[in-house]
């Protein structure tokens, strides 16, 4: 008999709407994240522009981003994903055209900035949290179904990205994402997403297979209990996954790897990314997600350490470090779901979004200033310290949650 203090969770969304946002993350990320992988090196050649300023410009707009986070889960708390996401879309595309059209460094840098507007509204994490605000618990296996289609971003907009330059410039290919952003991201959010009048009350409840009652804060302002270390885990998570991507390629070839096998390698984090999703979407939906997060952090330890103590095996342990990024994508999104509710998460998501933002704006200076001072095996020496702190807080939070879980 249904328990009449709890009230009804709305039904999951449809595979078809959750493969239509994972379009939209395919799309935003390739044209924000992902870009200056691709275009960096093509600006520089056609302007004369400083490499080191124009491939900062990215840890510019994730700075902004990081700033604005808060704010924006407020707005999604107040009225609802939809109008949010699409507005940061919008926003993103401005940012675009920005850029196609900088006549100068300045106001390429302030294009950034625009775009770094969006991403706080368009990115992964207002886009759970919308949906986690409107489904409640049913939405956990819409993130991971999300998160599965949007693992494919590197492995086409890369190449999508590079043909594009190739063709028509890299200012024609900032604008071929801004009217991607604009014709076909918008409309496809503004039919994914549910409207403000799933809302949920603040004390809504998780079902009992959830978990224990959320935690709750009247007002939508935090920090809830637990938040600031379930802050810290992620910022370290965040910090690992930035260095890999700037740094992976050099410390391969560190550790003796020759170039073009240390591309063919990194090739398999994708892949990894994208098996550890679907293995937790079949077989973890009824799982604590506490038990995800340490798979997660686990995971990434054990092939950092691989990858420093025994580059024989770096495959294996770039293929471990794959897993456990790819659960921490849909981890970081459950895991809060779970001890908070609905009522809260749209803000708490916001909040916990800040912190691991501003780590990864950092991250690329950081990595570069110790490399250069103290050599790559010391740089990849502090990742697995990073990693095994990580690992030790993951510990602390899954053991929080789970018996709070049971009590």
């Amino acid at each position: 008999m249904p328990d009449p203090a709890r009230p009804p969770q709305p039904r999951a969304p449809s595979l078809g709407r959750n493969a239509a946002l994972g379009i939209t993350q395919i799309v935003l990320w390739g044209g924000s994240f992902f870009l200056m992988a691709v275009l960096g090196e093509p600006i520089v050649r056609a302007t004369g522009w400083p490499q080191g300023i124009v491939v900062g410009a990215l840890s510019l707009a994730i700075l902004v981003s990081g700033l604005l986070s808060p704010w924006v889960g407020r707005r999604i708390r107040r009225h609802g994903g939809r109008p949010v996401l699409m507005a940061g879309s919008l926003v993103i595309a401005l940012g675009q055209v920005l850029m196609a059209l900088a006549p100068n460094l300045p106001v390429f840098l302030l294009a950034w900035v625009v775009v770094g507007i969006g991403m706080a509204g368009a990115l992964y994490d207002p886009l759970f949290a919308a949906i986690g605000q409107a489904y409640g618990v049913s939405a956990r296996g819409a993130m991971t179904q999300i998160a599965i289609a949007s693992g494919f971003a590197i492995t086409l907009c890369w190449p999508a990205s590079s043909f594009l330059v190739d063709a028509i410039g890299w200012r024609g290919t900032c604008l071929v994402y801004a009217a991607l952003a604009a014709f076909v991201v918008v409309p496809l959010f503004a039919w994914a997403l549910p409207g403000q009048d799933r809302n949920p009350p603040a004390k809504a409840a998780l079902p009992p297979e959830a978990g224990a009652a959320p935690l709750v804060s009247p007002a939508g302002q935090g920090p809830l209990p637990g938040e600031r270390i379930l802050a810290i885990t992620f910022t370290s998570a965040a910090v690992i996954m930035t260095a890999i991507s700037v740094q992976l390629l050099v410390l391969l070839q560190a550790k003796g790897v020759a170039a073009s096998t240390a591309v063919a390698l990194s090739t398999l984090i994708g892949p990894s990314q994208v098996g550890a999703r679907i293995l937790e979407l079949v077989f973890g939906r009824r799982a604590h997600p506490a038990w995800a997060l340490l798979v997660s952090s686990g995971s990434v330890g054990l092939g950092l350490a691989i990858l420093a103590m025994a580059p024989s095996l770096a495959w294996l342990g770039i293929v471990l470090y794959g897993v456990g990024n790819g659960m921490r994508t849909v981890v970081r999104g459950t895991l809060p779901l779970t001890l908070y509710g609905q009522g809260d998460y749209a803000a708490v998501m916001g909040r916990l979004a800040r912190m691991p933002l501003l780590g990864q704006a950092a991250t690329p200076l950081a990595c570069g200033t110790l490399a250069a001072w103290f050599g790559l095996d010391a740089l990849l020496e502090l990742m697995l310290a990073v990693a095994v702190l990580n690992v030790g807080l993951s510990v602390v939070v899954a053991r929080r949650a789970v018996r709070r879980a049971r009590a």
